[in-house]
């Protein structure tokens, strides 16, 4: 106890409920914020449902001061992480807190106690599971709203991070362009790459959906496989995801490269679904889906998730096709604006592909760590 502050871990079923409620207290005065249904934060956190769980573990806690609930994290641990890095790393996630650095400092100790326990050998965060989930506390370009599947925090909070002896230790780039036209050199160049390399492009077969997802997976794992960080897609969390994100799958918007009737790369963006539920900052189900689902018929913003190529393909301009069709087919839907990301501050084939194009970086993710 400090200052009155206790954390505990989460036990009861109150609990988990004030775990999933506090961001909506916090951040509500916050137009920024991404009000996310609280029905899905909680699938998210279900140990018996997110099948993250079926390859690692996590503990929730909670910070009170005075009985009122006023920070939360959790401290996870990702066996695949270990098996593909052995760095030791355990995480922290879904931190929240008042602008208090004792509180903050109690919350991150909990978290670090629990993985020492392990025998992890430092913290690293925020990753919420993992690093193909929520990444990275946001340190710059506060004044525009999160777009779909990206966090959104206050300026303090790489402040009461930092003071808690964590250091930066990599930065995540986010992209943005307008859908003004494209540079006319890669107009140009797609029919030669066409030609040159025998390769067409394709929209994503909804009546093919399964195996259009197994084809992302490949594609992602064998395409990602090298980056800093990078844990593999397993079969069950790919088709977790899938289902959820199902319902706002535009086909046109996920287009696949293909040389000799084989995948060679792919381009995956989603409707920006966060414009819509900022209509609903309780995050409540009922009646705010109403509100939501009236508010994505005039969704303008577009989220590119993914875009690459297998290994072997890299360098032959494939990325620049798929980035030339992308954009055609976002002009032709309607939308007018798209964010791009995250990127590596070190991946720089991408980040250059990105900036030919337009795009200007206007956010920055923080990954942190510290040894236990």
């Amino acid at each position: 106890m400090t200052d009155g502050v206790v954390v505990e871990a989460v036990r009861r079923a109150r609990d988990r409920r004030a775990f999933v409620a506090l961001p909506y207290a916090l951040h509500r005065a916050d137009p920024n914020w991404p009000p996310l249904l609280r029905r899905d934060v909680r699938l998210l956190l279900d140990r018996r449902r997110n099948p993250f769980f079926e390859h690692g573990e996590a503990e929730y806690f909670l910070a009170r001061r005075h009985g009122r609930v006023v920070g939360r994290i959790a401290a996870i641990r990702n066996r695949l992480h270990e098996e593909a890095h052995g760095d030791g790393a355990g995480f922290f996630g879904f931190f929240e807190s008042e602008d208090d650095p004792r509180t903050a400092a109690l919350l991150l100790e909990a978290a670090a106690g629990w993985l020492r326990a392990r025998g992890l050998r430092s913290l690293r965060g925020p990753l919420s599971f993992s690093i193909n989930d929520d990444a990275g506390l946001l340190v710059d370009g506060f004044d525009t709203p999160a777009a779909l599947m990206m966090p959104h925090n206050p300026r303090y909070y790489s402040s009461l991070v930092e003071a808690a002896g964590l250091r930066g230790i990599r930065d995540l780039l986010v992209y943005e362009n307008t859908a003004g036209p494209l540079p006319r050199r890669l107009a140009d160049a797609e029919p030669v790459l066409l030609q040159r390399h025998g390769v067409r492009v394709r929209p994503f077969d909804l009546d093919r959906f399964d195996a259009e997802v197994a084809r992302v997976q490949e594609l992602f794992n064998r395409g990602w496989e090298r980056n800093w960080g990078f844990v593999p897609f397993t079969d069950r969390e790919i088709e977790h995801l899938a289902a959820q994100l199902r319902p706002v799958v535009v086909p046109r918007l996920v287009l696949f490269a293909e040389a000799s009737g084989r995948p060679i790369g792919f381009v995956a963006a989603l409707p920006d679904l966060n414009q819509a539920l900022r209509a609903n900052p309780s995050g409540r189900f009922f009646p705010g889906i109403l509100r939501v689902l009236w508010a994505s018929r005039r969704i303008t913003r577009l989220r590119v998730l993914l875009l690459g190529t297998l290994p072997e393909w890299r360098g032959r301009g494939i990325d620049a096709l798929l980035y030339k069709r992308i954009w055609d087919e976002a002009k032709a839907l309607g939308y007018t604006w798209a964010e791009a990301g995250w990127i590596l501050e070190d991946n720089l084939p991408m980040r250059n592909g990105l900036e030919r194009m337009g795009f200007r970086v206007y956010k920055t993710y923080r990954v942190y760590e510290k040894a236990l």
